[in-house]
């Protein structure tokens, strides 16, 4: 049993996914898509915070699981990523098709805003772009 299944079960709910396999999946792809946009330092200060408030280890999910990506990430610099282009991404390598991506990328969101302190939601909000950072503070 994974130790992050209530907030991939809040997910999956709000995100009008199937099950928690779908959840985990969309979870990653938008943490992706997010931790590109981001500054190393901010993706940190996020872990950190996962890691010490989310009793249910969701830090594991923001991780990337791909150590290539993950060495690859920490020496470019943070990406500009239109919003276009954040639903875009989720639609393509969420593999969930037929879902609506603004819906998940809230549940996602929601889920996320849930585990980590105002001070935290506001610099996350300060990197995402346009409409996308928009459904970050709606979430």
């Amino acid at each position: 049993m994974e130790t992050y299944q209530d907030f991939l079960e809040k997910v999956r709910t709000q995100g009008n996914l199937k099950d928690l396999k779908e959840a985990r999946n969309a979870t990653e792809v938008v943490y992706r898509t997010m931790r590109d946009v981001m500054s190393n330092e901010a993706i940190d200060r996020v872990a950190d915070e996962l890691d010490e408030k989310a009793p249910d280890k969701v830090e594991d999910l923001w991780k990337d699981t791909n150590p290539l990506v993950s060495f690859l990430s920490h020496i470019r610099p943070n990406l500009h990523i239109s919003p276009d282009n954040f639903l875009v991404r989720l639609r393509q390598e969420g593999n969930l098709p037929g879902a609506d991506a603004e819906t998940i990328i809230k549940a996602v969101f929601s889920a996320t805003k849930d585990e980590l302190s105002q001070e935290r939601v506001q610099e996350v909000a300060e990197y995402l772009p346009g409409k996308i950072s928009e459904m970050w503070q709606e979430a």
